[in-house]
């Protein structure tokens, strides 16, 4: 059963404030972007090809160019900074979902509220906790559109045969989150 559609706004993207920074992480460097809202993208693999091309997508959505800092950055880059460190569980930094929509964000919302730190769910779980019996392969399509990866732990969804599942930083960083959050044992080496 296919998701149910919801209507799409055609009006054009506000204009908002918004700055970025890259911040080195022991998965590889990660693109930050927040508005005044609070953060909206965490981007992987952020070297300067990718952070180029993210930064003209963000250009576009927000309409300007960026401030050299916003607040909520700097929270997102501490509290991210924290949890690889293994001292944050929960992230308290405020979530700015302009670059979601529809079934994707009620997906990415039911997962950031509800499935914590240490736990996984299974993709045809928390396709029926958002009320969308068999959209497990939707669900998976709104893990891999997911704009705030670890912040919104899509790493935190597996198959439900066991399996690790898919993930868009790719599967070794998957692996990592997973160690990391004792869900997986750490690598030896």
């Amino acid at each position: 059963m296919a998701p149910r559609r919801e209507p799409e706004s055609h009006r054009e993207p506000e204009s908002r404030d918004w700055a970025w920074r890259v911040l080195d992480t022991p998965i590889g460097p990660l693109l930050l972007a927040a508005t005044r809202e609070g953060l909206a993208l965490v981007g992987f693999h952020a070297d300067e090809r990718t952070t180029r091309r993210s930064l003209s997508r963000l250009r576009h959505a927000f309409g300007r160019e960026p401030l050299p800092e916003i607040p909520h950055l700097t929270t997102a880059a501490d509290e991210l900074t924290r949890y690889f460190d293994g001292g944050l569980r929960a992230f308290t930094v405020p979530l700015d979902w302009s670059l979601s929509a529809g079934f994707n964000e009620r997906v990415l919302r039911e997962l950031a509220a509800h499935v914590p730190y240490g736990a996984v769910v299974g993709y045809q779980h928390l396709a029926d906790r958002v009320g969308e019996p068999g959209a497990a392969r939707a669900v998976g399509a709104a893990m891999g559109s997911n704009p705030l990866p670890v912040v919104v732990p899509c790493h935190r969804v597996v198959a439900s045969d066991g399996g690790i599942g898919g993930f868009g930083g790719g599967l070794e960083t998957k692996r990592r989150l997973l160690a990391l959050e004792g869900v997986l044992p750490q690598p030896l080496f």
